[in-house]
């Protein structure tokens, strides 16, 4: 007999997954964990609605650029990760979203550091909305900030996104 599949929405399914709670029937429309934050070792660590916080450990022996710091790069993948997490906490099923805007200001060089991205909306409107990603180390200090404009889709156009 198989197991009753829980369609959650995707705050609920974050909860879950933050607290180490989700069974094999829980599911969301979204792909939770994301492939590239896999791959990167991303880990989203809060969640609310329309805020997220995302933890990384960066390390310039693998994520670093020619100058030896971590690549300005790897620090707005950190920030998108955040700031797309933040967004789907307010997706409903049939919708989902893509960025049409991203502007990132970098602060401090950072070398091998524990990065913290919280990611919340600054204005939440019915198609765009306006993010805030605020990248620090771990003694709390600014390492870069990222805002970013995110169109929501729906029906049609949400569908394979």
């Amino acid at each position: 007999m198989s197991e009753t599949v829980h369609d959650l929405p995707v705050i609920d399914y974050l909860r879950k997954q933050i607290a180490g709670e989700l069974s094999p029937a829980d599911r969301t429309h979204m792909r939770y964990p994301t492939a590239i934050s896999q791959l990167l070792g991303f880990r989203i660590v809060e969640i609310a609605p329309g805020r997220a916080v995302v933890e990384f450990d960066a390390d310039a022996s693998v994520h670093g650029n020619q100058q030896g710091t971590v690549h300005g790069g790897m620090l707005v993948e950190l920030a998108d990760a955040a700031i797309g997490t933040a967004r789907s906490t307010l997706a409903g099923p049939a919708e989902s979203f893509t960025s049409i805007d991203l502007r990132a200001t970098f602060l401090r060089p950072v070398w091998d550091e524990r990065l913290r991205a919280t990611a919340y909306a600054t204005h939440a409107g019915r198609t765009v909305s306006h993010y805030l990603c605020e990248i620090t180390r771990g003694d709390g200090k600014p390492v870069a900030t990222v805002a970013s404009a995110v169109m929501t889709l729906r029906g049609d156009k949400a569908e394979g996104r």
